[in-house]
């Protein structure tokens, strides 16, 4: 099994398709005013917004791995790209800054290496 991609809720459909481009990611369905679907620029996940008339509900947190990451925190901040967090080290091992999308969705940018999926505690 393989995760194919991660749907996030919007109101505003192009305000986001301008967003993840900004943050990197390339647009590969745009079905105006309702859908967009992005390609990460390294590998092949998927992550996909879709219109809805709800309240947008912020429970999940979305994490793209940056090798580089304080400088890509600073290249997005120079962009105009806002940040709740600048990137610190966490005690698990992780290097990571957030930030939201136009909807208030959570992303975490972050640098793991070899812990990402080896930490020092993991379940063999």
């Amino acid at each position: 099994m393989n995760l194919n991609q991660v749907t996030l809720p919007c109101k505003n459909v192009a305000a986001s398709i301008a967003f993840y481009e900004r943050l990197g990611l390339k647009t590969i369905v745009s079905a105006l005013p309702t859908y967009a679907r992005f390609l990460c620029p390294d590998g092949h996940a998927t992550l996909s917004v879709s219109l809805v008339e709800h309240e947008v509900q912020h429970t999940a947190i979305i994490y793209f791995e940056c090798e580089d990451l304080d400088n890509r925190v600073k290249q997005l901040q120079e962009a105009g790209i806002g940040f709740d967090t600048q990137p610190q080290d966490k005690n698990w091992l992780w290097r990571e800054a957030e930030l939201r999308d136009p909807d208030g969705n959570r992303i975490k940018l972050y640098y793991a290496g070899e812990n990402r999926v080896n930490p020092p505690w993991r379940i063999n």
